[in-house]
């Protein structure tokens, strides 16, 4: 429990008891002086704006690729989605938004280029190498493969942040890591720790795993019907969106006409969004209350306590169900991931064969006698699997089409 001078502060700050509070931050891997002007969550998220892997999201494939249009999302500004959303659910809650902030911006940073056709097959050329997960490997990114500051690698973030980014780990992974950070700075272990013992981590790093996939949802739809792949009255055999999508009919008259038809999307998804937001913070403050959870240490030893309510999440499941089946299962995005997949694993054979061919640091740490602290796996293959993942669409066809003479996707340049 937070001693009476902390949770005094904590109270003034605004924050919930069962909050994290930046002032009693676990703290980071290396010791750094507190920043004068900024709480250390504000400086984690800082970090992450500034780092080269968040520019390089505005390049990575969320659902189509890069250069399908200009206008689909792509994972930067699906992470400022999720952001935003976050944000605005932390503040009712009075969880930490900057926290939520941070971890929003950074828990994509370990995607492959081309979307999950890119992670698919990355994860199928590592599987005789100690594998690949897109969640360790955004945590790779901020611990080991940003290389900005002169005295260490990564981007040191603390404690909370970290571990909002570690979304899902494998039990193999967890040993590694915990392995690696069993004496944390506060002797309680590191990241990996609650994948062992079966406990969840601060409530604003799941808070952020929900407003993911409330962005995601929504933007999908917003996208698919751009593309043409799927249609309003497809959507309408969903009843969450067909409740919202009636209700803007009755609201605005004039969007029944057919003219209207992508206003009626818009703000269909715009009341859809707003009602899952206002269904979170009911449910999770109901589960909170139930629970009588009064510290950050009573919420890791609970059960999940951020979700809908049971009637949203089953209905929120039918619209993933629905953009599943739909939109990422259609003939043409499968097509064309059965090129990005191809793309992936012949880069993964040709840097395997050839590590000159990447870029020169990677090259030579691929010629370690072993890999980095936690890895699991040969260097050689963890630094190809490290390279490509931080590569864009566009950067990855370039390679390929460098090394291969093939131009499987095209991309205008």
């Amino acid at each position: 429990m937070l001693s009476g001078l902390s949770a005094m502060a904590q109270a003034a700050s605004g924050l919930a008891p069962y909050a994290c509070d930046p002032a009693q931050t676990r703290g980071r891997r290396l010791f750094e002086s507190q920043a004068p002007t900024r709480t250390d969550f504000q400086r984690d998220r800082d970090r992450i704006v500034h780092s080269t892997a968040f520019r390089r999201l505005v390049y990575k494939t969320q659902v189509f690729l890069n250069h399908e249009g200009d206008l689909f999302r792509t994972r930067l500004t699906h992470s400022l989605e999720v952001a935003q959303l976050g944000r605005s659910i932390a503040r009712s809650l009075r969880l930490s938004e900057d926290l939520v902030e941070g971890i929003a911006l950074a828990h994509d940073l370990g995607h492959t280029p081309f979307g999950h056709a890119g992670q698919d097959a990355l994860q199928d050329c590592m599987a005789g190498y100690g594998g690949f997960e897109h969640n360790l490997q955004s945590l790779r990114v901020v611990d080991l493969l940003e290389e900005r500051y002169p005295l260490f690698d990564g981007l040191n973030l603390s404690f909370e942040t970290r571990e909002g980014i570690l979304k899902h780990c494998s039990r193999a992974n967890a040993n590694l890591l915990e392995a690696a950070e069993h004496a944390y700075a506060d002797g309680q272990g590191g990241v990996g720790k609650r994948f062992l013992v079966g406990q969840q981590p601060g409530l604003e790093a799941q808070l952020c795993n929900l407003a993911d996939e409330i962005a995601y949802n929504a933007h999908d739809i917003d996208d698919g019907i751009r593309s043409g792949l799927i249609t309003l009255d497809q959507l309408q055999e969903v009843p969450l969106f067909h409740a919202f999508c009636e209700r803007a009919r009755a609201d605005h008259v004039h969007l029944r006409e057919a003219k209207q038809a992508r206003r009626l999307m818009y703000e269909s998804i715009r009341l859809m969004l707003s009602e899952q937001v206002f269904d979170v913070i009911a449910a999770t403050g109901q589960a909170i209350e139930h629970a009588k959870v009064r510290s950050v240490e009573d919420v890791r030893h609970h059960t999940a306590l951020v979700a809908f309510s049971e009637d949203m999440q089953q209905r929120s499941a039918q619209l993933k169900h629905f953009l599943f089946t739909q939109l990422y299962r259609h003939p043409q995005v499968v097509q064309t991931m059965a090129q990005a997949k191809q793309v992936v694993r012949e880069l993964f054979d040709i840097y395997c064969a050839s590590p000159h061919e990447m870029q020169a640091g990677f090259a030579l740490r691929s010629q370690a006698t072993q890999s980095f602290t936690w890895d699991a796996g040969p260097a050689l293959q963890r630094s190809v699997a490290d390279y490509i993942a931080g590569m864009t669409d566009r950067f990855a066809s370039r390679e390929h089409n460098r090394l291969t003479g093939q131009n499987l996707i095209t991309e205008g340049v």
